[in-house]
């Protein structure tokens, strides 16, 4: 059995009087896709963004390959491998496609000019062969002018090429037309089977069972499941969302 690449035990997070995560114990493996699945209030954004750098536990430990550690902000989380898509994506919308999949991580000359030829070209070839996003011709189209189907797959053509080793998706398709869903799910799974990790945050039961390896689903802030996806089926997963 190999070590988890990313573990979470027993996390507390308090906001004030409100505790919006309690005692969550999860791990992700090299390679799998979890399911992080429950009903609004369940806490899953609230894991997402602790896991991402943005909230601090106020109890419990985080370990990145068996060591225990602390993000502190997005930065410690992106240098442990771990890159986050939100719905909206954080792109910027005013900048091209190059722009945004090196944003503030921009190549540049010993004497500071960026080397736009060069990340152009990076740009080009991820998009190609990373990411494969019908309708887009040029990395110099402007983010603003993409679809939401096509700002996903930029967003993750940037964590892929920045070789991340967990995507977190937090409800990515929710924005999205059927033939996009497919698309980013399709990626996902692409990226498993070149041993990138993903974890799924959706509220579509149907989509997470298409792709992902086992489901951890929270209720009020704490894990009440945790399963593989051989060992249950869309109609458990869904007594437990719907009656916890």
């Amino acid at each position: 059995m190999h070590m988890p690449i990313l573990e979470l035990h027993n996390i507390t997070k308090r906001f004030g009087a409100l505790t919006a995560l309690r005692d969550l114990s999860f791990h992700v493996n090299e390679g799998e896709v979890i399911g992080l699945l429950g009903d609004n209030g369940a806490g899953k954004s609230t894991a997402v963004n602790l896991i991402s750098g943005i909230h601090k536990p106020s109890g419990g430990h985080l370990f990145v390959d068996g060591k225990q550690t602390l993000f502190s902000c997005r930065t410690d989380s992106a240098e442990a491998g771990i890159e986050t898509i939100y719905q909206n994506t954080a792109l910027v919308d005013s900048l091209s496609i190059t722009r945004n999949i090196f944003m503030g991580r921009e190549l540049c000359t010993h004497a500071g000019m960026l080397k736009l030829a060069e990340m152009r070209e990076i740009a080009m070839q991820v998009l190609k062969s990373a990411v494969h996003i019908s309708g887009i011709d040029s990395p110099d189209m402007l983010v603003g002018e993409l679809s939401g189907g096509q700002k996903q797959a930029v967003a993750i053509a940037r964590a892929v090429f920045f070789k991340r080793r967990i995507l977190m998706l937090d409800e990515p398709t929710s924005a999205l037309s059927v033939r996009e869903t497919e698309a980013l799910l399709n990626q996902v799974l692409k990226l498993k089977a070149e041993n990138v990790s993903s974890v799924l945050v959706t509220h579509n039961l149907y989509h997470a069972y298409q792709v992902c390896d086992r489901f951890v689903i929270m209720s009020h802030g704490t894990k009440v499941f945790d399963v593989a996806k051989a060992d249950t089926s869309i109609s458990q997963l869904t007594e437990y969302v719907v009656l916890t």
